[in-house]
């Protein structure tokens, strides 16, 4: 952020002796306090109070002007870190979604891998079912073969 280094004092005397600030100079000079501080200054020329009551009055205005300015930064810290809690939260959430599609996906593929695993066994016991049917008729027709030939003779 922007920062103001000042010399108060000399800002002050600058004044004090006729300078007269351009706008942005004033702006500057009026918030850090060195304008009120040549007002108070008048006030105590005209007799209105005395110096202790016009140092008294711009170091209360100094102290509130720094809470204010320290309150505004806190509330703007709070705010991102709350923003940055926010971002963060809904980072968690769509993690959790692809998380979740992901494990579905998986799940279905394991499924369909376990369908498939089922069918090629069924599959095989049904082509050893086959084989071992063909095997018996073999079995079957080479007994009978010789049987057939024994008839034969």
């Amino acid at each position: 952020p922007a920062t103001i280094d000042l010399d108060f004092d000399k800002a002050y005397d600058w004044l004090v002796k006729g300078a007269q600030p351009t706008d942005t100079v004033k702006a500057i000079l009026s918030y850090k306090g060195v304008m009120y501080k040549k007002h108070l200054m008048g006030g105590v020329k005209k007799g209105a109070f005395d110096e202790a009551e016009a140092e008294k009055r711009l170091e209360s205005w100094i102290a509130e002007k720094e809470a204010k300015i320290q309150a505004k930064i806190d509330r703007l810290a709070g705010d991102a870190a709350a923003e940055a809690k926010k971002q963060m939260d809904a980072e968690t959430k769509i993690k959790e979604e692809r998380a979740a599609a992901i494990a579905a996906r998986d799940a279905e593929l394991a499924a369909e891998a376990e369908a498939a695993k089922a069918e090629a066994e069924a599959e095989a016991s049904a082509e050893a079912a086959e084989e071992a049917t063909e095997a018996q008729a073999e079995e079957t027709e080479a007994e009978e073969a010789p049987k057939q030939e024994g008839a034969e003779s």
